[in-house]
């Protein structure tokens, strides 16, 4: 029998936390972060990492688990989290896993899993390459390599094409989990509503500070590439006005917003609700109740 664990994903600034900790406490959950930033201790504020008072609220793993001057990758979340799933429920209790790396989840869930030595900058450009395919030339291709594909759709092929490209390093196994995936989203303005006012959060709480720590003692590291930190480097260097950069950031924020959406939707099998709509809490409630009394 598979273990069953929930899984709850979104874009950026969603409420994917807030969701995850509802859920743990109604159904004796612990929450595995899914987040390829959470993981660095010294980087809180540009994260948006649950705050201490939040993760007292419900145990949290997989935060705060890495220095910036390290790097960390799918194979490292995959072994890591596959560890704290099976503590969680050899206590008896609900794995969560919250966050919206979809790499990371996709690669757990699926039995997908990353050689460690692979070079990841070039699986996800090859991913993207694909991505901007339409059906007809991605089956076509498919067709081309011989490649046996049941059940063939788009996510199922890219997948399929990925494995025959990287061979030696992707070793497709049978997935261990029972997984049900619940995705949080809105309407988009409000979802780039609730991003820009989130940047304006976390630079009264020193997102400024936290960057050019970053940029002066790590700025060649994996960490220093993400989201909430690269985009103060020009700055910092005297090449832009703050006010353009936090625009900038907000942008970019906005763009990753939308990235997410897309990779789980063509690439997940995953059930979305309306964050606003004041129905959600119950049908989500609801259906996890189904799943795990199933």
């Amino acid at each position: 029998m598979k273990t069953k664990i929930i899984v709850v994903l979104g874009p950026t600034a969603v409420g994917k936390t807030a969701m995850g900790i509802a859920l743990a406490q109604k159904f004796n959950g612990e929450i595995i972060s899914g987040d390829s930033q959470q993981v660095y201790e010294e980087l809180s504020i540009g994260t948006a990492k649950a705050s201490q008072e939040e993760q007292a609220q419900a145990p949290h793993y997989l935060i705060d688990v890495r220095s910036v001057n390290q790097s960390y990758s799918a194979y490292d979340f995959v072994q890591e989290a596959g560890q704290k799933i099976e503590e969680i429920t050899g206590r008896g209790h609900v794995p969560i896993l919250v966050g919206g790396t979809g790499l990371y989840l996709q690669s757990l869930l699926e039995g997908y899993h990353l050689g460690g030595q692979l070079d990841q900058t070039a699986l996800l450009a090859y991913r993207k390459e694909l991505d901007a395919l339409s059906d007809e030339v991605l089956f076509e291709m498919a067709e081309q390599a011989q490649l046996v594909i049941p059940q063939i759709n788009r996510r199922r092929t890219i997948r399929a094409l990925e494995l025959e490209k990287f061979g030696q390093d992707l070793v497709n196994q049978e997935p261990a989990y029972e997984a049900l995936l619940i995705g949080l989203t809105d309407d988009r303005e409000r979802v780039y509503d609730r991003i820009n006012a989130r940047v304006d959060v976390m630079m009264e709480a020193g997102l400024l500070d936290e960057a050019k720590w970053l940029y002066d003692n790590y700025p060649d590291s994996q960490a220093s590439r993400g989201i909430g930190y690269k985009e103060f480097f020009p700055y910092f260097r005297g090449e832009e006005t703050l006010e353009v950069t936090v625009d900038k950031l907000k942008q970019q924020t906005r763009r990753f917003a939308k990235r997410q959406l897309t990779w789980f939707r063509n690439r997940m099998d995953v059930t979305f609700y309306e964050i606003s709509d004041p129905t959600s809490q119950v049908r989500i409630e609801e259906s996890v109740r189904e799943f795990l009394n199933d």
